[in-house]
């Protein structure tokens, strides 16, 4: 079995079955973001040389992976559930160390990383095509599936063993071998998850990971003409440019992007559901999620009864190192993610909100040497500005008060993003204008706007994706091309 370095606090690629240092043998630090006086660990700062190296690693595999059956693929990816479920606590403890999220979360999220496991795996035993009548009655005539080749996976900070799992299990169990650029932030979560990989025993070459600069390796990927497929998840701006690399190739791609995503509050909701929803979907793991809670439309007749409820339940959240007891809401997950969601709160300022509550980094003898900000909300937010429209991944949020259901829906839908989006609601007709009505690839009713099953598919509208789909069996349509095959 392939073991990481015996160096305290170093990890490595993976590469072709084996643990390996980059070329350079440069190293990033990363550190607490609840302490930033304890070191999490030192990781790879590659290059083109190493990508090039893991690439061509996959490219050998993948000939030999495919032609495997389904259930022997699936037996690994068993295995590799079974690893990860026996280590949930060192993978969750070290993700809340590198991340910030509270430990609770990360044991949920290590959890689910193993669920995802065994539902892929099972997949390897499920139908890939189906049969066609021809016009020829001495013909027979069926489609089957095949693996796109070599997959790049992208994946960002805030779920740093969920949507490497998610996205790595499908391209596997369908054939596919995968070179994996983990965010530099949390490559020391994503080598634990390695760990169980390696451990597993998949074939050498089958699963790779290389950690560095998404200029370099992010790039490279999407640049690869051996990279048959690039899945991403993380920002527009560089979403957009992962998909024009690839596209300008002819290779294939999968974008995840950012959400602006409202919780519509309606006269005759459950308040004290819609409160504890709302709190949930916008502060759980300090903001930091693409289908977080961000904008509360709620209705005049009930909006200062909400207001109150809401301000009330948030004064009592707590905040701190989320290894701690009784912590509800970590850190930032950086000082860099720190700084943009305080720049959003003083635009939020300058341009007329009204701060009803936080604002500020918090401070004194539990927060000094971490990136903690005050839980905030702002009221009197009109759809012009900044804090309307951008996605600021932080614990924000911005009280919108409406007359009518009919302008709730406008003015949920007057943004570039359509990801997730939920209603609080006792009435059939406003639930089913709703559905109807809303521009998001994930529609919840008397539910958070967070949060989604790993068997039913994930995806935004709009400008929050490129219109495919995630997880689930919806996965098979990413990971795989159809071939039609006659036979006479």
């Amino acid at each position: 079995m392939a073991v990481q370095t015996t160096e305290k606090d170093y990890y490595l690629n993976f590469v072709n079955g084996e643990w390996v240092p980059s070329s350079t043998n440069e190293r990033t630090k990363n550190i607490n973001p609840a302490n930033n006086d304890d070191l999490v660990g030192y990781v790879q700062k590659s290059t083109k040389e190493d990508l090039d190296q893991a690439v061509a690693a996959a490219k050998a595999a993948q000939k030999e992976w495919k032609n495997l059956s389904g259930d022997e693929r699936g037996k690994i990816l068993y295995k590799a559930a079974d690893i990860l479920e026996s280590r949930i606590d060192e993978v969750a403890e070290t993700m809340t160390r590198e991340m910030g999220k509270t430990l609770p979360e990360a044991k949920g999220e290590t959890a689910r990383g193993v669920a995802i496991f065994r539902y892929y795996a099972g997949e390897g035993m499920r139908k890939v095509g189906d049969v066609i009548p021809s016009t020829d009655k001495d013909a027979f005539m069926f489609t089957t599936r095949v693996p796109l080749g070599v997959v790049g996976v992208i994946t960002p900070w805030n779920f740093p063993v969920a949507i490497p799992i998610w996205k790595a299990a499908p391209a596997l169990i369908y054939g596919n071998t995968v070179v994996l650029k983990p965010a530099t932030e949390t490559a020391v979560t994503c080598a634990k998850v390695f760990e169980c990989l390696a451990e597993a025993g998949f074939p050498a070459g089958v699963v790779n990971m290389v950690s560095g600069p998404g200029s370099v390796i992010g790039q490279g990927l999407a640049e690869h003409s051996d990279v048959n497929g690039i899945t991403f998840t993380g920002s527009n701006s560089v979403g957009k440019q992962i998909g024009q690399t690839v596209l300008a190739r002819g290779g294939k791609y999968q974008l995840e992007m950012g959400g602006k995503n409202p919780v519509i509050v309606a006269a005759d909701a459950d308040l004290d559901l819609a409160v504890d929803a709302t709190i949930s979907g916008g502060f759980r793991s300090t903001g930091q999620k693409c289908t977080a809670t961000s904008r509360v439309i709620v209705q005049s007749d009930v909006y200062e009864a909400f207001k109150e409820k809401l301000l009330t339940k948030i004064k009592d959240i707590t905040i701190g190192n989320g290894l701690e007891d009784n912590v509800w809401m970590g850190p930032s997950a950086s000082e860099n993610q720190l700084n943009t969601v305080l720049s959003y709160i003083q635009k939020g300022v300058e341009e007329g909100g009204s701060l009803l509550l936080g604002g500020e980094r918090l401070s004194g003898e539990t927060y000094d040497k971490g990136y903690f900000v005050q839980p905030t909300v702002f009221e009197g937010v009109t759809s012009d500005m900044t804090i309307a429209q951008e996605e600021i991944f932080g614990p924000v949020l911005a009280l919108m008060k409406v007359d009518s259901i009919e302008e709730a829906l406008d003015l949920a839908n007057d943004v570039e993003y359509g990801l997730s989006a939920s209603i609080f609601t006792t009435n059939i007709q406003k639930m089913l204008s709703f559905i109807n009505e809303m521009d998001a690839g994930l529609v919840r009713i008397n539910a958070e706007s967070a949060g989604v099953e790993l068997q039913a598919p994930f995806g935004g509208m709009k400008q929050s994706s490129s219109h495919s789909r995630e997880q689930g069996q919806a996965a098979v349509e990413f990971f795989t091309s159809i071939k039609t095959v006659f036979v006479k």
